[in-house]
This record gives structure tokens, C-alpha cells and sequence, in this order.
């Protein structure tokens, strides 16, 4: 195994910094809390942590509106606290990733505040700004995420600037050979700290196409979410020209050759475009751009095994070069134990199970906090909403916060151990029964489980590494062989509550007894399995 990158396989649990662990009592989660739990991030058995925006900021978009890129937020920290969590966590061989919001800053970047002054500043063309049509309408009908157009308005040009994302976060022009500099040099700063990669967030957005075309319209039937909902204007058009542009494809080899000076950086690529698993293979293709790639594609509401086999079967066809990274939730979708839960309640079972699912697929993997814990989404009333998305498209769709409410560490004691103070967002009273503490104290509980597998799972090359090949089989069973050198395991998961079984004839296959997961068994061509059960066996 020793000839394989240590990120190929690896396990990464990303941090949402507001929401791990307050230790100054604002409320607030902070870099000293996450240090306070490196012991705990140790034993869940991942090979590195990355933690979600904790630089200077206003908090539009809490963090991923940038004002500094070389600073740490007070609410955090102080880059003191940072070279103390990187040398911890390397001492219990934890990597560090970071993320980088490269494509937009914010509108109180000092960059920003110059180049809006006037159209003859050092940074005049820092940022894509265009003149108003005849009649004063923005320059084209692209559209924000965030709700309605992507040009904001900017008197003292009397010009429009481009924002893919709230008006506070205005989209840089990477036209521009000085930005594409000035944000390579931002990068290597935190290199040069010692950080082992960067999670890079919209990367495919960082280029706009220079003639400012109008995006075509999609026909409703052809709507689709991809972090944002159907009835977002935002899904009514074909994102052809604000984003995913030729010319990124050679920004991406120029952060790859800046990694490349920094043996065993890595860069994993949020994408989301048209085609994200074309996508994530272009931008991971040839061994000179991204070294991994991940989109949304299992960030959805379809939980049929005919879809997670055909998406990940599509980019395995795509994707013949580059190296893939999966996940089931992140800080920006609902929790995957409610977005998938078959009676909408959580079930104990079933997320020990998707997580065991999501450690077998060919790549590597993003655990987002509380997934081990089998968190379910809380529910937030609008009253205490802090996300703005969610805000602007209350009720149909509530926003990111019930995803990013605290962590509980204590059944017992007040904000779950979370912190002294009352959060930043309300504490889900229905997770103080999924504590850390509680779970510790149970054998078979979900936490225990999945630390069990992934410790199991860095003894397995053919899940670390080995290929992977589909069996056809019936809802809502899916099945798989993951075959590495001379070694193959197959991997099959009952994904619904019922007992089901699969006819299929197996040399000699040796269960392994060990795997707490197991709840299955093979007996004369039949494999019965459990609720929510999995049998894996090598074969």
C-alpha cells in the first residue's frame, strides 16, 4: 500500500468551525475547540480534517466571504491558534486541509473597496465589472444562486459587478493574469504554514466567459437541484457561460504545479456545473490539475441503488484518469439520515450502514461532523434562521442551518457540551441523544460502528484502492466488487428496513466475523441480509 499518495483512500472529516466546539463562551465554535478534540477526531479512525472558511470575514455567508485571506477571524482565533492545530494534529498523523474560496472575495476585501472607486484604480479590472444596457438593465440574464441577478449595481462606476452568489461577494476576474497571481500567492501562504491541501470551493467558477453571453433557458422538465432547489430561478437555465469556462481548465494546472512544489499538498475541487462528473474528470484528468474532485451528485434527494450505481458507474467511465472523492452530506444539503431516512425519522442502523456504504466506494471520502453520530437534520424555525439562502426562499426551501446547528458532546448538560453560552444557532434537543458521550458508553451504537469500520477499512487495499465493478441487481439491493491485485471483496447493502436476500453464487466466501457491520449471511447461493444490513466478504 505504501506506493499510493496518502490522500487516495483517505477518510476526511470536514469541520464547520461555528458549530464543532466553543471554548471561549461567545457561543461560537473556535480553533481552540478543535484542537480540545483532536484525541476524540483520532479515534474515529480518518486520515485528515478539513475545516470550512475561519478567515477574517464579514459573515454574509459565514466565511465564505472573505476580507483577508492570510488572517484568522477573532470569532476563531489567532493564526497562533492555527500553527498550534496544524503541529497537534500532525503529531497524531492528521493532515490538515483547508478551504479556499478562490473564484470571489468580499466586498470588504481591501481589493474589492479599491476597484469600485473608480475605472482607473491598480485593481479597476480585480473584478468582472460591465456597463449597463441601453435602458440600464444589467448586462446579461445570468443569475446568482443566492436568488435573483448576478449583477449588482455600483454607482460609483456607474457600472454593474458580477456576484454567482450574494452581492456581498463579488466574483474576481481571473482574465486577469495579476489575479490569478495575487490568489496563487494567497495559497502558498498557508502552505508555506504547513497545511497538506486545500479543499477548493466553486472552483469551477473562477472563469466567466469574456463576452458575456446570455445563458440559455432550460425547459422545466429538465430542472434539476444541485445545491440549490427546482423552484430556485437559479435551475431555469443552462449554466453555460457563467461558470465552467475552457480557460479554467489551465488556472487548475497552475495550482497544481504550485502544489507540486509542496510534496503531498493535495487539492480536492468542489464542482458543480452542467455535467459535474464530466466536469470533476476534466479538471482531475492528465495528472497536472486538481488531484481529486467531488460534486453533488450524492448530495440528492434519489436514494435508489439504480442511481448511486449509475451515477458513480458514470463517472467511472468519465472520470478513466482522475481520482474520485464521495459524499453523502457536507454543510450545505440536508443531513443524509433525514435526506434519506425511509419514515422521515433517523435510523440508527441505516446511517451505520451508509456510512459503511460510503467507505466502500472506489475513491476517497468526506465525512461531514455528526455524520458518525447519525445526526438528522434540525429543524430551525424561521425566527432563528441565520443563512441567508434560506432566509430569501423560506418556506420551500429552509436554507442550510439545519445542517450546521451545533455538536453534541453531552447528553446532559447544557448546550450539549457544545459551549457555555447560547449558540449561534439553536441546539437540536433531538441530537442531545445522539451525544458523543452517550455513544461511547454503547458497544453497537452508530459512533462506535463506524470507527470499527473505518479502522477495519485501512486494513482492506481492495477498499482503499482496488476497482470497481457493478452487479445488476434488484431494488433496493446494491452490490458491488472492489478488486485490488489479486484480492477482491464484494459489498452488498439492503438499503431499505426489510429483510432482503440475492440470489448469488460465491466461491468460498470468507465473511469476515470481525466486521460489526455484517448483518447478513450466505448460505447454498443466497445472501440474506438484515435491515439495513451489509455483507462484505472476500471472494
Amino acid at each position: 500500500m505504501a506506493q499510493h499518495p496518502w490522500w487516495q483512500g483517505a477518510v476526511i472529516y470536514q469541520i464547520y468551525p461555528r458549530s464543532f466546539q466553543d471554548t471561549n463562551g461567545d457561543g461560537i465554535g473556535d480553533l481552540k475547540g478543535i484542537i480540545s478534540k483532536l484525541d476524540y477526531i483520532q479515534s474515529l479512525g480518518v486520515d485528515a480534517i478539513w475545516i470550512s472558511p475561519f478567515f477574517k470575514s464579514p459573515m454574509k455567508d459565514f466565511g465564505y466571504d472573505i476580507s483577508d485571506y492570510r488572517d484568522i477571524d477573532p470569532m476563531f482565533g489567532s493564526l497562533d491558534d492555527f500553527d498550534t492545530l496544524i503541529a497537534q494534529a500532525h503529531q497524531r498523523d492528521i493532515k490538515l486541509i483547508i478551504d479556499q474560496v478562490l473564484s470571489h472575495t468580499s466586498n470588504e476585501h481591501d481589493w474589492f473597496k479599491e476597484s469600485r472607486t473608480n475605472k482607473n484604480n491598480n485593481k479597476a479590472d480585480w473584478y468582472v465589472w460591465a456597463d449597463a444596457k441601453p435602458d440600464g438593465s444589467a448586462p446579461n440574464n445570468w443569475l446568482s444562486i443566492f436568488g435573483g441577478s448576478a449583477w449588482q449595481w455600483e454607482p460609483r462606476r456607474c457600472q454593474y459587478y458580477l456576484h454567482n452568489f450574494l452581492t456581498e461577494q463579488p466574483d474576481l476576474n481571473f482574465h486577469n493574469p495579476e489575479v490569478r497571481q495575487a490568489v496563487l500567492d494567497n495559497v502558498e501562504f498557508w502552505l508555506k504554514r504547513g497545511v497538506d491541501g486545500f479543499r477548493l470551493d466553486a472552483i469551477n467558477f473562477c472563469y466567466h466567459d469574456a463576452q458575456l453571453r446570455d445563458n440559455p433557458a432550460k425547459p422545466k422538465e429538465l430542472r434539476q437541484g444541485r445545491g440549490f432547489s427546482e423552484d430556485n430561478p437559479y435551475a431555469f437555465q443552462y449554466h453555460h457561460y457563467n461558470n465552467t469556462q475552457p480557460e479554467n481548465l489551465a488556472f487548475m494546472q497552475e495550482i497544481r504545479q504550485l502544489l507540486d512544489r509542496y510534496p503531498g499538498a493535495v487539492s480536492l475541487g468542489e464542482i458543480s456545473s452542467e455535467d459535474s462528473l464530466k466536469t470533476m474528470a476534466e479538471y482531475t484528468a492528465d495528472g497536472n490539475k486538481l488531484h481529486m474532485g467531488y460534486s453533488f451528485e450524492l448530495l440528492t434527494n434519489d436514494y435508489s441503488a439504480a442511481y448511486i450505481r449509475e451515477t458513480v458507474t458514470k463517472l467511472e467511465q468519465e472520470m478513466t484518469q482522475g481520482w474520485p472523492c464521495w459524499a453523502f452530506s457536507n454543510h450545505d444539503v440536508e443531513r443524509v439520515a433525514s435526506r434519506w431516512s425511509l419514515n422521515n425519522t433517523t435510523d440508527p442502523k441505516q446511517a451505520a450502514m451508509l456510512s459503511a456504504l460510503l467507505a466502500s466506494l472506489r475513491g476517497s471520502i468526506c465525512v461531514y461532523q455528526g455524520e458518525e453520530l447519525g445526526l438528522g437534520e434540525a429543524d430551525v424555525a424561521f425566527d432563528d434562521l441565520q443563512d441567508p439562502y434560506g432566509i430569501t426562499f423560506w418556506p420551500t426551501f429552509k436554507g442550510r442551518d439545519g445542517c450546521r446547528t451545533p455538536m453534541p458532546w453531552h447528553h446532559n448538560s447544557e448546550f450539549a457540551g457544545f459551549s457555555t453560552h447560547t449558540p449561534w444557532l439553536p441546539l437540536c434537543q433531538e441530537h442531545a441523544a445522539y451525544s458523543v458521550e452517550q455513544q461511547l458508553a454503547e458497544p453497537d451504537s452508530t459512533l462506535q460502528l463506524f470507527s470499527h469500520f473505518m479502522a477495519w477499512r485501512k486494513t482492506m487495499s481492495t477498499l482503499l484502492f482496488g476497482n470497481i465493478e457493478f452487479i445488476d441487481t434488484p431494488e433496493p439491493i446494491l452490490a458491488f466488487y472492489r478488486s485490488y491485485q489479486s484480492e477482491r471483496t464484494l459489498c452488498v447493502f439492503n438499503l431499505s428496513a426489510q429483510a432482503q436476500s440475492l440470489r448469488l453464487t460465491l466461491t468460498a466466501p470468507g465473511k469476515h466475523s470481525e466486521l460489526r457491520h455484517n448483518l447478513g449471511h450466505y448460505d447454498d447461493g443466497c445472501i440474506t441480509l438484515e435491515s439495513h444490513g451489509c455483507f462484505i466478504a472476500n471472494v
